[in-house]
């Protein structure tokens, strides 16, 4: 858990929180005409937004020192051995990240680097349940794409292929989707997987014709050669 710091802690250090609060100090001494016009309520609110300006900044950049923290400890371990991992460690420190700096920028980020933890633990309902959330709140049309196709991957890692192709086909069906090449292959696979294969061909023949830039169409070549188209 991260340590919070005392009011009498911050007064003892020149960081950017101090700072700011004295530069508002300052503005409030040079505008005190102002100020006494204006009335204490609309002070008083200037002085609050300022500070809660300036708090967010400074939980900001402790948040994402605290992300990159931990995001380092993953990849340490990701470059581990299967057999000597342990992803406790960056899975606390990701939750940390979650729980300690909730309004921050990046805490939202958190929780698919979690969810993706616990798909390496086979821990594929917990996973789902975290990129859920994250897809409730992704910052944007990718960070949406690529929570499906994770969440599609651990459908299709539980067996539940039925599941795995809807929530692939959610990408797939907008034309203008990200990750869309990716989607397509994926749902050639867990067609295939299914028994499907006619489906499986289908998808593949769309893939060569739409993606002939894609790096990912040897692969799909690959996987129409094996149907002997």
């Amino acid at each position: 858990m991260a340590k919070k710091v005392s009011r009498k802690q911050l007064l003892k250090s020149p960081d950017e929180f101090l700072s700011f609060s004295e530069k508002v100090v300052f503005f409030a001494r040079e505008h005190s005409r102002l100020f006494e016009m204006a009335g204490t309520a609309v002070a008083a609110a200037l002085l609050i937004y300022f500070g809660f300006t300036t708090y967010l900044n400074y939980v900001n950049k402790k948040a994402q020192t605290a992300y990159n923290t931990a995001y380092d400890n993953v990849v340490k371990e990701m470059n581990e051995k299967p057999e000597k991992r342990d992803l406790k460690k960056p899975e606390e420190l990701f939750r940390e990240v979650m729980e300690d700096y909730r309004f921050s920028r990046v805490s939202r980020l958190a929780a698919p680097q979690v969810a993706y933890l616990q798909f390496q633990e086979k821990k594929y309902d917990d996973a789902i349940s975290l990129y859920n959330t994250f897809l409730k709140e992704a910052p944007g049309t990718t960070y949406q794409a690529l929570a499906r196709l994770a969440i599609a991957a651990c459908y299709e890692e539980k067996g539940e292929l039925t599941t795995a192709v809807d929530k692939l086909k959610e990408i797939t069906a907008r034309p203008s989707s990200p990750f869309k090449d990716q989607a397509m292959l994926a749902l050639a696979r867990v067609y295939r997987l299914s028994k499907q294969n006619e489906k499986a061909k289908e998808i593949l023949k769309e893939f060569v014709e739409t993606f002939k830039d894609s790096p990912l169409l040897p692969v799909a070549n690959a996987y129409l050669a094996e149907f002997g188209s």
